[in-house]
């Protein structure tokens, strides 16, 4: 597999992590750029091919974080940054509202062919995730003519302020943020290693709390995340979004899956919700669309989409044709080398070399996930209480040892895994040889 990457496939330090080069950005960082944009890892990256990252210092570091999910097809590739590279030489910009170009339209028609669901679909193209859910809130309560949304517990939807309130954990994105929008509610969802629920039994708790609290015929939309990514690759038991799902239907709530993270061949399908056997009314997709440029898109009915006046949506940037251009080559690629097949693979290949993790140590409560989208909740030994100062541990000596791993779940205890489904089971090997370490050492072994 390396033959076909600028870099070698391979773990390869030169210096200390961080290097002497990123000691010397991090000091320049400091005095210009605002700490409230933290960083998990001070090491600062020049280049990168695959699944492997080089750091300004030549480090060559694993990569299990793939930006949260967005270079899910490897970094830099070459046909992605021709196609992008010939757009640019084209036109870089004019806002397809005032003068359209083809692109936009060759992405939303891509968009009605792979989201879930046989009906006639339209798209709207933006810039971001949390813009993408900002703009499906719009278009919800314009077609209901309601206002109420729904979100679930343990849910990540965005950092502007309307995606924030219909975000769970309050730290960091929320403390300090408000006031934030009215009539956004959080209800229970299924969470199996913790409230030993089938699917259906969590759904009906779920209903009755809107029953109670909230009142079906005032809700405009229901947002769920097929995986929850920020909130511990949680991952209802099966049943679950199904009922949820015929709920909706009978209620006249739209039914949403944020795809922001699960969707674009992470989990082994082209989204996440294709795993639960339903059809949502709208799909939010980012993150991985574009491989590395600035997309998102609101895909559904169309029915619902096109009740939005003209104008009602839009950006100066939604749809820009270089990040088309570059979408149109990730969709090409996905289909060409049969990257859902190789979602699966790495998915086969994690569950094979970590999931024995919950009986080899003591501090592994549950390993779980879909494709290359994984989760190992961190808990003290013997109960199933939190412990997020195994997964600091975890962090530090992973990133000074050249493995990226993300931080997850609302109670900072869950190691997130999200390599690009082109990395090889060596690389995984090799990353889950140095996590181990820390494991081991946490249990006492």
């Amino acid at each position: 597999m390396s033959d076909k990457y600028s870099v070698p496939q391979e773990r390869k330090l030169v210096t200390a992590l961080p290097g002497p080069k990123s000691v010397e950005l991090q000091e320049r960082r400091l005095r210009a750029v605002s700490r409230g944009a933290g960083t998990l890892a001070n090491i600062y990256m020049d280049r990168g091919a695959g699944a492997i990252l080089v750091d300004v210092d030549g480090n060559q570091i694993i990569d299990l974080g793939c930006g949260i999910g967005v270079t899910t097809i490897g970094h830099a590739n070459d046909e992605v940054a021709a196609a992008a590279a010939a757009q640019a030489a084209k036109l870089t910009h004019t806002l397809f509202t005032v003068t359209p170009y083809e692109n936009y339209v060759a992405v939303a028609e891509k968009l009605a062919e792979i989201t879930p669901g046989d009906f006639e679909k339209r798209s709207i193209l933006v810039n971001t995730g949390a813009e993408a859910v900002e703009n499906a809130v719009k278009i919800a309560r314009k077609f209901t003519g309601r206002r109420a949304i729904v979100a679930l517990d343990h849910a990540f939807h965005g950092r502007t302020n309307l995606t924030m309130a219909m975000t769970y954990r309050p730290w960091p994105e929320r403390a300090g943020m408000g006031p934030f929008p009215g009539e956004i509610y959080s209800v229970p969802t299924s969470y199996p290693y913790r409230d030993g629920l089938t699917g259906e039994e969590a759904a009906e708790k779920t209903i009755d709390y809107i029953n109670t609290h909230i009142g079906a015929t005032e809700i405009a939309a229901f947002f769920i995340e097929p995986i929850q990514g920020d909130g511990g690759i949680v991952i209802p038991a099966p049943g679950f979004f199904k009922r949820l799902s015929e709920f909706c239907t009978e209620n006249g709530i739209v039914f949403v899956s944020d795809e922001i993270q699960a969707g674009i061949a992470r989990t082994g399908a082209w989204y996440g919700i294709e795993h639960h056997d339903v059809v949502p009314d709208l799909v939010t997709t980012a993150k991985g669309i574009a491989g590395g440029f600035p997309l998102a898109a609101v895909t559904g009915r169309a029915d619902i989409m096109d009740s939005v006046q003209p104008g009602g949506i839009g950006g100066t940037f939604g749809g820009n044709p270089v990040s088309t251009a570059a979408a149109l080559a990730v969709f090409d690629l996905i289909e060409r080398d049969d990257l859902l097949g190789e979602a699966r693979r790495v998915e086969k290949a994690l569950r094979a070399r970590i999931g024995d993790w919950p009986t080899r140590f003591s501090v592994v409560g549950d390993v779980r996930g879909k494709g290359a989208m994984f989760g190992v909740e961190l808990v003290h030994p013997g109960t199933t209480t939190p412990y997020p100062e195994a997964l600091t541990a975890i962090i530090k000596h992973a990133t000074s040892n050249g493995v990226i791993v993300l931080d997850a779940g609302s109670w900072d205890s869950v190691l997130r895994i999200m390599p690009s489904v082109v990395i090889s089971e060596a690389l995984i090997d090799d990353a889950a040889s140095v996590i181990e370490e820390t494991l081991a050492a946490l249990s006492g072994l």
